[in-house]
Formats: structure tokens, C-alpha cells, sequence
């Protein structure tokens, strides 16, 4: 599962979550973390279902220990969706996949996010 998100490492970040066109949701986590785990599979369905719209990636807090300091994460996950270069959202804690839906409302859009 978590492989499949696309990991960024502090010396890609910039480029692939600042420099992007489209929102990208950072998920902020680390192996040790058990709801990190639990969430994954949301976050995987919600790339599957609006990856046209925004983007996942995840950041190994352990691995990248910068960029999780630069943008102040002090409990994972932390879930940051970064729009032209900001920081537009955060979501701290392990939600359920429709209330990520929701949450990401601002960034994608469908009749799915309805239901």
C-alpha cells in the first residue's frame, strides 16, 4: 500500500510538492506510526479516485527530518495540502476516507464528494 504513493525526500520536495501546478497533500509519516498505517489505504483510494486533481505523496518524518521541522509537524500523520507553494490546509490525525473526502473538498471536486 504504501508503496504506491509516490515518496518525496527532503531534496525533492521543493520540486515535486512546491513547485507543483496542482494541490498535493503531504502526508507527513513514519514506519513506527500505527494510525500512519491505518490511513494509507484512504489516502490510496482518494489518489485513485482524484489523482487528475491533486496529488499524494508521502514524507518519511524519520528520513526527512528538515522538512517535517520547516513546516512545524509535531504529531503524524499530518496530512499538509500545498498550493503554489503554501501551505492551504492541514489535517493532523487519522480520519476515515470520507471525512479526508471532505476535508479535501476546497481541492477536488466531484459528485463523489457528495455522497
Amino acid at each position: 500500500m504504501v508503496a504506491d504513493l509516490k515518496a518525496v525526500t527532503d531534496a525533492s520536495f521543493e520540486e515535486a510538492v512546491l513547485k507543483s501546478e496542482k494541490p498535493v497533500l503531504v502526508d507527513f509519516w513514519a514506519e513506527w506510526c500505527g494510525p500512519c498505517r491505518q490511513i494509507a489505504p484512504s489516502l490510496q483510494a482518494i489518489a485513485d479516485d482524484y489523482g487528475d486533481q491533486i496529488e499524494i505523496v508521502k514524507l518519511n518524518i524519520d528520513e526527512n527530518p528538515a522538512t517535517a521541522a520547516k513546516y512545524g509537524v509535531m504529531s503524524i500523520p499530518t496530512l499538509n495540502v500545498y498550493q503554489q507553494g503554501e501551505v492551504a490546509k492541514t489535517i493532523v490525525g487519522a480520519k476515515p476516507k470520507a471525512a479526508l473526502v471532505r476535508e479535501l473538498s476546497d481541492f477536488i471536486s466531484d459528485e463523489a464528494t457528495k455522497a
